[in-house]
């Protein structure tokens, strides 16, 4: 699997390009806007994705969907249904200043368990409510690879203060589902830098204490 991050809108969420070295096939993961950033960098790596894929309905992570899946023709999958009150909010219009959200709805719900194909490889759907009770995050087991979009950062993990998070659900969704996958999983956050489950288990001030 080959992957690259291009940070989107001003709040500096990861949108991710990933790809399959043996197809070529490719997703994006979040477009949260700078839609045409997103073009030029699949033009420049010779890459026309396939599908277009959701963690969770916050406009940084999605006011770019609608573009590009009229741009490359492309469906939209994800997130979890019980997001879809962000997706068709007309709130999220008065939060995100230079990035116009278009209110939409995904091609495709996704739901726990699912498998995602890209080319080769399988990306497993873990439902991991809490920042928002729609939020999922996209697991590749054979490379010990997750895209973790706002659940869990490099030494923090999302916020809770919005319509319908709880900070119980996301600690939960850690603990419960995440942590379990191993130490050795590397991910992806929706914001910041890359860690490992095993270093957010020791080091992320959330969890260092039930060590």
């Amino acid at each position: 699997m080959n992957y690259h991050i291009i940070p989107v809108t001003h709040l500096m969420q990861n949108c991710c390009i990933i790809w399959c070295k043996s197809t070529r096939e490719s997703a994006i993961i979040d477009p949260g806007g700078n839609a045409e950033n997103i073009k030029q960098k699949l033009l420049n790596i010779d890459l026309k994705p396939t599908k277009i894929l959701i963690t969770h309905g916050h406009w940084d992570h999605v006011s770019a969907a609608v573009e590009l899946s009229k741009f490359y023709q492309i469906p939209i999958l994800g997130p979890q249904k019980f997001d879809e009150f962000l997706l068709k909010s007309s709130i999220q219009n008065n939060v995100c200043n230079s990035v116009k959200f278009l209110s939409f709805v995904p091609n495709y719900w996704l739901s726990h368990g699912e498998i995602i194909k890209i080319g080769l490889l399988n990306f497993e759907v873990i439902h991991c409510p809490g920042h928002t009770p729609g939020h999922v995050v996209f697991f590749y087991r054979k490379g010990r690879f997750l895209i973790s979009g706002d659940v869990i950062f490099n030494n923090s993990i999302g916020r809770t203060d919005f319509p319908r998070s709880s900070h119980q659900d996301l600690l939960n969704s850690i603990e419960m589902k995440l942590f379990p996958l191993g130490d050795d999983i590397t991910f992806i956050p929706g914001h910041g830098d890359i860690s490992t489950l095993g270093f957010e288990k020791i080091n992320n001030p959330y969890f260092k204490s039930n060590i």
